[in-house]
């Protein structure tokens, strides 16, 4: 019997050593990266690019799949919805902050385990190159004098150029809806919109505008970040030309389904913020005009949450939560 005891004892031992040293191997074969969105758009091109970079700090595949549908809704779910085990991640975008809120699905950032955020591009307030207002008080004192006067595109009812907007004006104290939205398509045909005198203002990310911009056709009045941007250093933030503290911008970042391991989640994380200090990340962001930003863990799942409630907020204010 002792001698029984002592086989089974060792058998044991030797399944649980094996067992902690395979756990500890992770990743032992392809992760799976699950994209929101389409091919050949900014987000894939950034998940592909951080999945290359990833697989060299991880010694192993990481395949990026294009999961669409829903306005994102297909590809976040499929995130979610994962076997928390380490071998399925995803890119997060700004809209999952967005989709409870108008009644889209029921998942939000707290089904997640976050690991990084990789990606942050402030919006911008850009009008016409020959537009009558020449910076922001300018603006926001026309808007104040004229509600309803001066309208908005650059995005869908309620998408995040919305929300940006409205936003603003609603962080100013005033009436949420004092700007229409009209619906576009995306950024650039705003743009185009903006400088054929269709509309008055486009309430992108400058990186969006930066064609126009930069062709002297439009013209940034302010950023709604903390801090300017380094691409247009002279466009000043909203809080110093109006003392409006409203910030808000479209984000993309990695996080895999809730309850991922403890020790998966420290090797990612690490990992994650070489590829984000890595020269090869942040020229390939330069190049495309992208900004790079960073928080890790907790972190980055505090700064989803705090993007969800003030999104939620603002799209009560404007009638569209449900």
């Amino acid at each position: 019997m002792n001698k029984r005891n002592m086989l089974k004892g060792l058998l044991g031992l030797t399944l649980t050593v094996g067992a902690g040293m395979a756990h500890a191997a992770y990743p032992e074969r392809p992760i799976t990266m699950i994209v929101p969105w389409g091919a050949g758009g900014g987000t894939d091109a950034t998940a592909r690019m951080i999945a290359t970079l990833l697989e060299k700090e991880l010694d192993n595949p990481v395949n990026v799949v294009n999961r669409t549908g829903g306005n994102g809704v297909v590809g976040h779910m499929a995130i979610s919805k994962a076997k928390p085990d380490g071998y399925t991640l995803g890119m997060l975008t700004v809209e999952i902050a967005t989709m409870k809120h108008l009644g889209l699905t029921t998942i939000t950032p707290a089904d997640y385990t976050p690991l990084a955020l990789m990606n942050e591009d402030p919006a911008g307030v850009t009008v016409s190159a020959t537009s009558e207002y020449k910076d922001m008080k300018g603006l926001m004192e026309a808007i104040k004098a004229n509600p309803g006067k001066l309208k908005a595109s650059g995005t869908g009812q309620g998408g995040i150029w919305h929300i940006a907007i409205a936003g603003l004006v609603n962080k100013a104290g005033l009436p949420a809806n004092s700007v229409p939205f009209v619906p576009s398509n995306g950024s650039a045909p705003a743009m185009l919109e903006l400088v054929a005198g269709g509309i008055d203002i486009v309430p992108t990310s400058l990186p969006e505008a930066r064609s126009m911009i930069d062709a002297g056709k439009a013209k940034p009045l302010a950023i709604m970040s903390k801090e300017r941007s380094p691409m247009y250093p002279d466009v000043p933030t909203l809080k110093e030309t109006t003392g409006n503290d409203w910030t808000v911008g479209v984000w993309r970042g990695i996080a895999g389904p809730k309850g991922l391991p403890d020790d998966v989640t420290t090797k990612l994380d690490a990992a994650l913020k070489k590829v984000n200090e890595s020269k090869e990340f942040r020229d390939f962001m330069a190049k495309r005009g992208f900004g790079v930003a960073y928080a890790s863990g907790k972190e980055y799942g505090d700064y989803m949450a705090k993007s969800t409630a003030d999104f939620g907020e603002v799209l009560k204010a404007i009638g569209m939560a449900k």
